[in-house]
């Protein structure tokens, strides 16, 4: 079997982002960048597909700057084949249309049985460019899956709704994307660092494809401003009362 799981370079979650001087992006001073959270299910699942199915491949494709292949790396010590990298410093000015059309070409061209993405990456938060992507390809599109089986052809995929949990199924080749829960993805070993070093990453420019949205400009929120300390004790009780009710209008 033939896989491929989709990655995006994104800043920590940890980071204290800043705007950059343009307004419409962010400023990459001081930002660690990491494999997006949900992106490392969606690699753990196929590394364990790879690793039950003799003979599959799992190549790793990303859509980022040429730095993107440090996470692309990650992945490749995690335990996956190759890497193919659609280079593109102004990445994050792409909207979820352009990034699906860049990834569905380089998907086409793989021609895996199936494709893992994150339900969402943690920067933009769309959870749109895995089901933009299977639209594109005319695949089968599974969402926020927690358990994923496969057999006879067939894709099964488990996810929580409310009060419940609905089972969907559908024919490969299909799209899915993970949800938390799916899996724990492993550390990189030193062995795996080590051997992801000669492992390829085909670094090659993405394609030049105009968004159909784009960004007017970024603002952070508003400071907080300071909390207000009104006593102690059940003293303090009648005061706290009269604020959440005069000023923070909450009863």
């Amino acid at each position: 079997m033939k896989l491929v799981a989709c990655v995006k370079r994104v800043p920590a979650t940890d980071t204290r982002v800043r705007v950059a001087a343009d307004g419409v992006s962010l400023d990459p001073q001081g930002v660690e960048w990491i494999v997006s959270p949900y992106d490392e299910f969606a690699v753990e699942e196929a590394i364990r597909i790879r690793e039950k199915l003799a003979g599959s491949e799992l190549v790793v494709v990303s859509l980022g700057p040429a730095e993107a292949a440090k996470e692309i790396r990650t992945c490749l010590a995690m335990g996956a084949d190759r890497g193919v990298l659609l280079e593109d410093r102004a990445a994050y000015a792409r909207d979820v249309s352009s990034v699906a059309e860049a990834l569905a070409g380089a998907i086409r061209e793989i021609g895996p049985d199936l494709a893992l993405f994150g339900r969402q990456s943690v920067d933009s938060d769309s959870a749109g460019v895995g089901p933009f992507v299977a639209a594109l390809l005319g695949w089968p599109v599974l969402t926020f899956v927690r358990k994923l089986e496969l057999g006879d052809g067939l894709v099964r995929g488990h996810r929580e709704i409310e009060g419940a949990t609905e089972v969907v199924e559908a024919r490969l080749p299909a799209v899915v994307t993970a949800e938390k829960g799916l899996n724990e993805p492993r550390y990189p070993s030193l062995k795996g660092i080590m051997a992801a070093k000669k492992k390829p990453v085909d670094i090659r420019p993405a394609p030049p494809l105009a968004p159909r949205t784009r960004v007017v400009a970024l603002e952070l929120p508003p400071v907080r401003p300071p909390g207000k300390v009104v006593g102690k004790g059940k003293e303090a009780v009648p005061e706290l009362l009269r604020l959440l009710r005069e000023e923070a209008k909450a009863l």
